[in-house]
């Protein structure tokens, strides 16, 4: 077996120099050494490999098919080198190099996004795991160690974590722009009586609190639509029906769209968000870097 040594890894690095210059003169240069040095590197590696990596025609050096294999796997070896050298700076300022984030839809369209671009901006050396999921998973991921921190909708309970309450913000009323409704300065929910609404499905359709409100109210509706919250935004611009939704979620998804309205919504219905993690990561630097870009990425969005 070829030994591999700090020796032969100069030689590997001259090598690639060499492979990548297509003449030892000019890999010479390119290093800063003596062109017989090059030759020199290259036969005692050869000679430890057992290959033959160039053939010597007529003064030139020719690749051998071994040596552009040898090539490719030089360039996967200095990924990986990088990659760990990326790793241990974020070891050093975080003190970790990997984050597994679990978050609820309502925040997992732009919020927790840009959040992890934030992290990712000078420390490329992490190594992230996003995953989108109902309140209730997030929870069960994050109590299993699945995942370290968790986006939840409020208010959950925990026996064995922390639970931190990020913001609480009053719905807004998305409207189709041409909906007599759209030019109102807010929308209450006497003005959705015999309106199409859309909700988000849930396995408890009566749980939805537009729908609970409206027959709190008395309100009789023309009907409904229920799609994923990812559908919402879009449903209401192509006219389906009248929505309510937490603003973060409703700005995340409207993003260079036009086709929807977004009014004040009377009597307020609240959303909470927070959130979750294991006692150990208290301390976590990166958990401190999460709180503080986080919350300054929330005061970007409507109060």
């Amino acid at each position: 077996m070829p030994d591999i040594n700090i020796h032969s890894l100069k030689a590997l690095a001259i090598f690639k120099t060499l492979f990548e210059a297509g003449s030892a003169s000019q890999a010479a240069r390119t290093l800063g050494i003596t062109q017989s040095g090059v030759s020199r590197s290259l036969s005692q590696l050869e000679q430890n490999l057992g290959l033959e990596l160039f053939l010597r025609e007529k003064n030139r050096l020719v690749a051998t098919p071994e040596a552009r294999e040898l090539y490719e796997e030089i360039l996967r070896l200095m990924g990986n080198i990088e990659e760990l050298r990326h790793s241990v700076l974020a070891l050093k300022e975080f003190g970790t190099s990997r984050l597994r984030i679990a978050a609820i839809p309502g925040l997992a369209f732009g919020f927790v996004p840009r959040l992890i671009a934030t992290l990712l901006e000078d420390n490329r050396g992490f190594s992230i795991s996003f995953d989108m999921m109902s309140s209730h998973e997030v929870l069960r991921e994050v109590e299993s160690g699945h995942a370290d921190i968790g986006f939840v909708t409020l208010p959950v309970s925990s026996r064995v974590l922390r639970v931190e309450e990020w913001l609480t913000t009053q719905a807004r009323c998305l409207v189709p722009r041409q909906h007599p409704l759209s030019g109102r300065d807010e929308v209450s929910i006497t003005d959705l009586r015999d309106q199409f609404l859309v909700i988000g499905n849930q396995p408890n359709v009566g749980a939805d609190p537009l729908l609970h409100l409206a027959t709190a109210h008395g309100i009789h509706i023309a009907g409904k639509t229920e799609a994923n919250i990812g559908a919402i935004t879009s449903l209401v611009a192509n006219g389906v029906g009248i929505s309510v939704m937490n603003p973060i979620t409703a700005t995340d998804q409207l993003v260079g769209r036009d086709e929807v309205v977004v009014l004040p919504f009377t009597p307020s219905i609240d959303f909470s968000f927070g959130l979750v993690y294991r006692e150990d990561w208290k301390h976590a630097r990166a958990l401190e870097f999460i709180r503080a870009s986080g919350r300054d990425l929330l005061r970007e969005y409507p109060a």
